[in-house]
């Protein structure tokens, strides 16, 4: 199963995290896009879109960090895997979660960090309000269990944890999030691949320092 990614990725991160709880090898091949390595015709024929996390199982091609996820409970999981339960509305809950983390938590993030260390730009209050706004929500889930989907870890704390790792390494101010700290400092050493997602997320420290 070839796995191409970046370490420092928060959704390439999510992925090895979820194969490693799944006891699944992935064949990572490292894809080195500050080198334009994704826009090779190679990589192209399997991923026309050039993302990653791109996974290659037995010719079976996809990407997207959460649906790759999902892929690999679906496929190698255990029958109603406590990853992603085949109760209905557990999967719908973990499902928000996961869109919450992509459409809002990491977007947010994104949109605000990127433009300072990609471009050299100003911070812009109004963009760190938003991500505020989002750290405000994810403490609101987080408050409610003791993950963040429910009394048991599912895919929606490895998707998360990924971005709250992030939002770590670069000192992010955390400390008025009473309950996003509990749950970070229960998973961020305990997870299932939490050295590798560290060590990533260290390697995105130095970019982001650059």
């Amino acid at each position: 199963m070839d796995f191409y990614y970046l370490p420092l990725s928060a959704p390439c991160r999510s992925v090895i995290m979820t194969a490693k709880a799944l006891g699944i090898e992935l064949n990572k091949k490292l894809l080195n896009l500050f080198e334009g390595e994704h826009m090779k015709p190679e990589f192209l024929k399997i991923n026309p879109q050039h993302t990653i996390p791109t996974l290659v199982d037995n010719g079976f091609a996809m990407w997207e960090s959460r649906a790759i996820m999902v892929y690999l409970v679906e496929k190698y999981g255990k029958q109603n895997d406590p990853l992603y339960p085949s109760c209905p509305k557990k999967r719908a809950l973990i499902n928000q979660r996961l869109y919450f983390d992509m459409g809002t938590l990491w977007k947010s993030y994104a949109d605000y960090t990127y433009p300072q260390f990609r471009e050299n730009k100003p911070a812009d209050p109004e963009l760190f309000k938003k991500f505020e706004s989002a750290l405000e929500f994810l403490n609101i889930f987080l408050s409610q269990s003791k993950y963040a989907a429910g009394e048991t870890m599912t895919l929606a704390d490895l998707a998360i944890l990924a971005s709250v790792s992030t939002f770590d390494v670069v000192q992010m101010d955390l400390s008025k999030y009473e309950h996003i700290l509990r749950w970070y400092n229960m998973l961020k050493d305990t997870a299932p691949g939490a050295a590798e997602n560290w060590a990533g997320c260290l390697e995105m420290k130095k970019y982001f320092k650059k």
